[in-house]
């Protein structure tokens, strides 16, 4: 598992496969040990927590995002929405990931 992922932290992505499908959101964390990221309001789990007073944590049942595979998610262009990604290389000799529909460079 040598190679990286093409999705980062930050990037827009819709969810493609699995019970929340069809859902956009911002990827909040990667894991790419896993393949895995979490997803803003996608694959919503319920988890019991303890109250922790001395970190202001209430307890009680608290829903948050669970991890989603990689393989399931598709990042979004802002020109033609969920696409592949491409890696091109710039004069300057640095890699961007690109839109494989219609080659905009992804990376700001």
């Amino acid at each position: 598992m040598g190679k990286g992922l093409d999705i980062r932290k930050n990037d827009m992505v819709r969810v493609m496969a699995g019970k929340d499908r069809g859902k956009e959101g911002r990827v909040l964390s990667v894991e790419p040990a896993r393949r895995r990221l979490y997803v803003e309001h996608a694959n919503i789990i319920k988890r019991h927590t303890r109250p922790n007073p001395s970190k202001q944590i209430r307890g009680g049942i608290l829903d948050k995002e669970g991890p989603i595979h990689i393989s399931n998610v598709a990042l979004i262009c802002t020109e033609c929405g969920p696409t592949r990604v491409q890696h091109r290389e710039k004069a300057e000799g640095k890699k961007v990931r690109v839109c494989a529909k219609c080659g905009q460079v992804l990376d700001s």
